[in-house]
C-alpha cells in the first residue's frame, strides 16, 4: 500500500514539473490574447486625435522574471523545499542530536530529583504525624521512603547519564572540498585531475595501512605517514599555484588589449609549470598503486619506489611553494 502511495506521488510530482515546464508558454499566450483586447487608441494610432486619459491596464509580470523564478523551481530550488532541506540537515547533525539528549537527559533528573524530594517529604511528615494529629503512619512512612529510593535511583542514572554526555566529544567534521576554479579558467582542468589522484592516494595509502593475509606491514608506518603528508604540502602547493594563475587571469579580463598577450604567456608558463606537479603526483600514486600491488608477494623493490617517489614529490612540493 505504501509503495502504491509513493508511486501515485511520483507520477504526481511529475506532472507538476511538466506543467511548471510549460508556464512560460501559458504566460506568454495569455499576453497576447490580453493585447486582442486592448482598444486600437491606446496601443497607438497615426491620426492626431486628443489624448485620452490612460485607463487602468492590469499589470503582467515581466516575462524574463517569471522565467527564472519557472527554471529555479524545475531545477530544485524552490524556497519553501530548500528552507525545509536546510532545518532537516541541520536537525541531524551530531552536534544537534548530542544537544537535544543533553537537555532530555537535564529535564529527567530535574523531574526524578522532584519526585525525590516531594515522597521523602512525605515520609517525614508520616512518619512525624503531622496528617493524623501526631499519630505517625509507619505503613505511609515505608511507602514514602521506598519511593524515594526508587526515584532517587533514577535520579543517580539520569545525573550519570548527563554527566557522560557532557564529556562527550563529537568527531571532527570532514573538511569540505576546495572549490574548484572557474569552468573559464585554465586551471579547472587540472584541478579536476589533482582531486581524483588525491581520492586515489588516499585509499591506496589506508590499504598500504593495513596488514597484509600474512599478518605483516606491506610498508613501515613511517613511509606511509611520510607519503601523506608530503602529498598534502604537494596539493596545497598546487591550489597556491592555479590560485596565482586565476588571479593573472582576472587582471588580464581587466587589463588594456596591448598588454594582455605578456599576461597569456605567463599564464602558459605557470600551466605548464602546474602541468609538472600533476605528473609528479601522479608519479606517487603510481608508487602507491605498485607498493600495493607488490604486497602480497613480497616485492622490495616497488616497495621501495614509494620511498623514491616521495622524496622526488617532496622537492617538487618545495619548488611549487616557492612559486606560489
Amino acid at each position: 500500500m505504501g509503495q502504491g502511495r509513493r508511486k501515485d506521488f511520483g507520477e504526481f510530482t511529475a506532472k507538476l514539473e511538466k506543467h511548471i515546464e510549460k508556464l512560460p508558454d501559458y504566460a506568454q499566450r495569455a499576453q497576447e490574447k490580453l493585447q486582442r483586447y486592448i482598444p486600437p487608441s491606446e496601443q497607438g494610432s497615426s491620426r492626431p486625435a486628443q489624448p485620452a486619459p490612460p485607463r487602468p491596464r492590469p499589470q503582467m509580470p515581466a516575462m524574463p522574471k517569471i522565467s527564472q523564478q519557472l527554471t529555479s523551481m524545475a531545477a530544485g530550488q524552490i524556497p519553501v523545499v530548500a528552507d525545509a532541506k536546510a532545518k532537516w540537515a541541520r536537525w541531524n547533525e551530531p552536534a544537534a542530536k548530542l544537544e537535544r539528549r543533553k537537555r532530555r537527559a537535564s529535564r529527567a533528573l530535574t523531574f526524578w530529583i522532584l519526585l525525590t524530594f516531594l515522597c521523602g517529604l512525605f515520609a517525614v511528615v508520616a512518619g512525624t504525624g503531622l496528617l493524623k494529629d501526631g499519630q505517625a503512619d509507619v505503613l505511609q512512612a515505608i511507602a514514602g521512603g521506598a519511593f524515594a529510593v526508587i526515584f532517587g535511583t533514577f535520579g543517580v542514572k539520569s545525573g550519570l547519564r548527563l554527566r557522560t554526555l557532557n564529556r562527550t566529544v563529537l568527531p571532527a567534521a570532514p573538511a569540505a572540498p576546495p572549490p574548484l576554479p572557474p569552468a573559464r579558467s585554465v586551471a579547472r582542468e587540472p584541478m579536476e585531475r589533482l582531486a581524483e589522484s588525491e581520492a586515489s592516494l588516499a585509499e591506496l595509502l589506508r590499504q598500504l595501512s593495513q596488514p597484509t593475509s600474512l599478518g605483516t606491514m606491506p610498508v613501515s608506518e613511517i613511509a606511509v605517514a611520510d607519503a601523506r603528508t608530503t602529498a598534502a604540502e604537494a596539493a596545497q602547493a598546487l591550489r597556491g599555484l592555479a590560485g596565482r594563475i586565476q588571479a593573472i587571469e582576472r587582471g588580464r579580463d581587466a587589463a588594456p588589449e596591448r598588454e594582455r598577450g605578456a599576461l597569456d604567456a605567463a599564464i602558459k608558463q605557470l600551466r605548464e609549470q602546474l602541468e609538472d606537479g600533476l605528473d609528479g603526483y601522479g608519479g606517487l600514486v603510481a608508487a602507491a598503486g605498485h607498493t600495493v600491488a607488490a604486497s602480497s608477494d613480497g616485492m622490495t623493490s616497488s616497495k621501495e619506489s614509494l620511498s623514491d617517489a616521495t622524496d622526488k614529490l617532496a622537492g617538487l612540493a618545495m619548488a611549487l611553494r616557492e612559486l606560489s
